[in-house]
């Protein structure tokens, strides 16, 4: 578990972060980026009222923005002994919904680049009928220095982290009382 006092992203995501926050409002994406990790105590106090079971603790999560409606998008800490950008990005929504949105942080990057947030990702929803997800030249520019070789269409990630993670909603809502 992250402790409270030590909430920093690494590089990559800081600096995806830092330009989302720049063009948030601007380009159709449903994310609010946070500036650092959501406390340790506030990743759990989050999980458990997502949950209804006053029993688990946030140690398998690291939230680090949300939708418009307070969905989160965290890693989810699955892959024991990997570093934190190995792990999978999910989405957990407020209404319930779950998904895994990138296997790892370089696909994350190229799903941003591509014009994707966590709840556009996410296969509970329709887009709203009007948006079409746009290209961040700046977003790609990042992912191309920190992720040449995840590179890949928004689709074909999605694809890819559902085929990795069927079970995820299963063993989220395994853990709601």
């Amino acid at each position: 578990m992250i402790p409270n006092e030590d909430r920093r992203f690494p590089p990559a995501l800081a600096a995806a972060m830092a330009v989302r926050l720049d063009c948030m409002g601007e380009d159709g994406v449903d994310f609010e980026p946070y500036e650092s990790f959501v406390t340790a105590d506030d990743t759990t106090d989050w999980l458990r009222a997502w949950t209804g079971n006053s029993h688990l603790t946030g140690d398998d999560f690291r939230v680090f923005g949300q939708d418009g409606t307070g969905g989160n998008a965290a890693f989810w800490l699955i892959r024991p002994g990997r570093d934190l950008a190995e792990q999978p990005v999910v989405f957990m929504g407020s209404e319930g919904e779950t998904g895994v949105v990138a296997r790892d942080l370089g696909a994350f990057l190229w799903l941003l680049a591509d014009g994707f947030g966590p709840w556009e990702a996410a296969a509970f929803h329709e887009p709203e009928p009007d948006w079409t997800p746009q290209v961040n030249e700046d977003l790609a520019a990042l992912a191309e220095q920190h992720a040449p070789d995840r590179r890949a269409a928004a689709p074909a990630i999605i694809a890819e982290a559902a085929q990795e993670f069927p079970d995820f909603d299963d063993i989220i809502m395994g853990l709601c009382r």
